[in-house]
């Protein structure tokens, strides 16, 4: 049997996206922020995203977007062994600040108004909370979760 030859600099990786997103500046601007911060990939679950013009660094060229008709497509598409991690303000959410971040995962985030529904929330592997009262814009809401998870990584994740 052949070994493997090849090295990554990392086996970890990690996707983003949002659930019903409102607003199409939001995954564009969450795009930028997940290229910038290392995300593997983002997606839309039930709309799709028309480009922009203010995307200056041209993020659609650097990694992909899928689009997911529903979140059992989503669910479906997961890549293998990976947790789906709901960002949500919820009473039974993890608060960020002492959330050790899945070697392999994806952040899904809920649209301003509407945030992620029950059902969705029960078929998250984990739920995690940002600080506050009230929902934040959703692509900072995700550029936070993105920030964390980078500034925790190297000491969380084993290498």
């Amino acid at each position: 049997m052949a070994r493997l030859k090849q090295s990554y600099a990392s086996p970890h990786f990690f996707g983003v996206g949002i659930y019903h997103p409102l607003h199409e500046e939001n995954i564009g601007t969450l795009w930028r922020s997940a290229y910038i911060m290392g995300a593997a990939f983002i997606f839309t679950v039930g709309q799709k995203y028309k480009p922009q013009s203010g995307d200056v660094v041209q993020a659609w060229t650097k990694i992909p977007l899928y689009h997911y008709s529903d979140f059992a497509d989503l669910k479906a598409h997961l890549p293998h062994a990976t947790r789906l991690v709901g960002i949500e303000l919820s009473d039974d959410a993890m608060p960020l600040a002492g959330y050790t971040h899945p070697e392999r995962c994806v952040y899904l985030l809920g649209s301003e108004r509407d945030g992620l529904p029950p059902a969705v929330l029960q078929a998250c592997h984990e739920k995690v909370a940002l600080p506050g009262h009230f929902s934040l814009n959703v692509s900072v809401a995700g550029s936070i979760v993105l920030y964390d998870r980078i500034s925790k990584v190297t000491t969380q994740l084993p290498h």
